[in-house]
Order: C-alpha cells, then structure tokens, then sequence
C-alpha cells in the first residue's frame, strides 16, 4: 500500500488528510494502517523463529513463547478486522461529502505549484483518471462554487480531468488536448467519465478485498500455529 496505491503518494496526501474520520482522516489512517502491518510482519519474524527453534529442538520454552506470542498476534489482528469493517463502513459513508467539502473549500489553482490541496486534487484527477467529485456531465458541476471557478477561469473543468494529459505535460505547462477542457459557461466534453468519489471508493474496496482475505488466512494457520506448539509441548514434556 505504501508503494503503490496512488492516493498515498506525497502529493496527493495533504488531499487526503482533509477528508475526516472520526477524529483522524483518510491519509494517516492509511498511512497508519500500512506502518502497523510491516511492524506486525517483522514481528511475526521473531515469533516463527522461537517456533521454528522449539519445533526442531522440541524445546518447551520456545514452543510456550511462540504460543502465547502467536495468540497475542491472533487476537490484534482480529481486533485490525474489526476495525477494518467498522472504518470502512465510516469512511464511506463520509468520503463523498467530506471529498465534496474540500473541494469547495480547497480548490483554487488549476496547476501543480500554486497550492497544496489544489495540487493534490489536480494529481488525483490524472492518477485516478476522474473528474470532480460527482462525474462531470454538464456545465452545472462540483467545480462551480469553487473559488477557482469564482475567479472567473477559461474552463469549466480543470485540464487534468482530460485523458491523454500526464504529470509532465502539466508541470511543463504543455498539457493539451482538442476539445477538452470545453470554454467557460459550456458543457464540458472529453472529460474522464468517472467522479473521483467512485474513484477514491473502487480503489478503497479493492484493498478491503485482499486485506479480508488474507488476514483470514494467517488467523486460521495461526490458529494451526497454536496448536501445534501445544501439541509439541505435550511431547517435549519436561525439556527445556
């Protein structure tokens, strides 16, 4: 996650960070979430490893510590289950009006120097491929009340809602594409069809997916894991 999901990346972060959760928001739990596992993982290391010796060695204080290890891991990582269900429901049930919010309240450059959250926002459209917060199909849209809009711009969109524009071309102001974005008071054309919400949400729900699905796995070989080490420890009887 921290080296591939786009919405993590430095430049889209301070987007994110203006989308509240509860008393945090999208980027540090991201962020936080992704820490936790990697801590987690190192620390399952160590673990296997007193297993690992216990097992071979049929040594009973190897086997105890990596049992009661193990079931300490069993039960933070149900807790992180949980809590994945619980965040997930809150975060989207909020993300489209929270998104919408720093929107309006945030945007104001079509560029990527002028200003952090229009940046971000700027970056989400050509890395996520959508437009606005609600896909764009009319001249009436998410940019309207923007104070970027009440400046009075060329276009009704900004140019990274147009497909073909990258990163590149837009830091070396050579971004173009034929019809889009369309004039001011127009309906816009050649615009990324999707909203970023749906965006944001898909991208959201494709690690929901994999996190479940995996984290149910190393619970049950955990659940393996213990009983095993017990198993073993009956047979090592009084060896330490």
């Amino acid at each position: 996650m921290i080296l591939n999901v786009d919405i993590i990346n430095d430049k889209i972060l301070p987007l994110m960070q203006q989308v509240s959760i509860g008393t945090s928001n999208l980027g540090d739990l991201a962020q936080g979430l992704s820490i936790t596992l990697i801590v987690l993982g190192g620390f399952v290391l160590i673990v296997a490893t007193f297993g690992a010796c216990g097992a071979c060695c049929q040594n009973k204080v190897c086997l105890i510590v990596y049992a009661i290890a193990v079931g300490i891991l069993f039960v933070g990582k149900l807790v992180i289950v949980i809590l994945w269900f619980v965040m997930n429901d809150t975060i989207v049930n909020s993300l489209k009006s929270e998104l919408k919010s720093a929107l309006l309240n945030k945007y104001s450059h079509d560029d990527l120097t002028s200003s952090e959250v229009s940046t971000s926002w700027n970056y989400l459209f050509i890395k996520l491929e959508c437009c606005g917060v609600d896909a764009v199909t009319s001249a009436t849209n998410d940019f309207d009340s923007t104070s970027w809009q009440t400046g009075s711009p060329n276009t009704d969109i900004p140019l990274g809602c147009c497909p073909g524009v990258t990163i590149e071309s837009y830091l070396s102001a050579s971004a173009t594409n034929a019809g889009c974005p369309s004039g001011s008071g127009s309906a816009p054309v050649g615009q990324y069809s999707k909203g970023c919400y749906d965006a944001v949400y898909d991208l959201i729900r494709s690690y929901t997916i994999a996190f479940i699905v995996f984290l149910v796995i190393i619970l049950l070989v955990e659940v393996l894991g213990i009983t095993a080490a017990i198993s073993l420890c009956k047979k090592a009887g009084g060896k330490t």
